[in-house]
């Protein structure tokens, strides 16, 4: 699957059988969605959000949060998750980024 350091990536980030994995990044963070299964071939997935950050010596480390949802969970999670999403969307202020241009024509320009 995708690490961004996997030279550190340690036992613990390798239990079950990778399936399918979908990393996406967004802004500083990269968000890895895999897919796993465990012996009995049954399918969970697993969330990562990864940050990288510079440590007080310079170098480069991760901060990692991982969650793990089982099928079981996804119809209530992605319920819950559309609901929070919508609220945000409804709620909260969204401040415009894009730069303002005016209509200027070269003719209007004082030399």
């Amino acid at each position: 699957m995708y690490f961004e350091n996997y030279e550190q990536a340690g036992g613990s980030e390798r239990s079950g059988e990778d399936v399918f994995s979908k990393p996406v990044r967004a802004g500083k963070r990269t968000y890895f969605f895999d897919v796993k299964a465990t012996k009995g071939n049954d399918y969970y997935l697993t969330i990562t959000e990864s940050k990288r950050r510079t440590d007080r010596d310079g170098r480069f480390v991760y901060d990692k949060h991982k969650i793990f949802l089982y099928k079981e969970d996804f119809e209530k999670f992605t319920q819950g998750l559309e609901e929070v999403i919508q609220f945000i969307k409804a709620n909260c202020p969204v401040e415009n980024h894009t730069p303002k241009y005016t209509d200027l024509d070269f003719d209007d320009l004082d030399n």
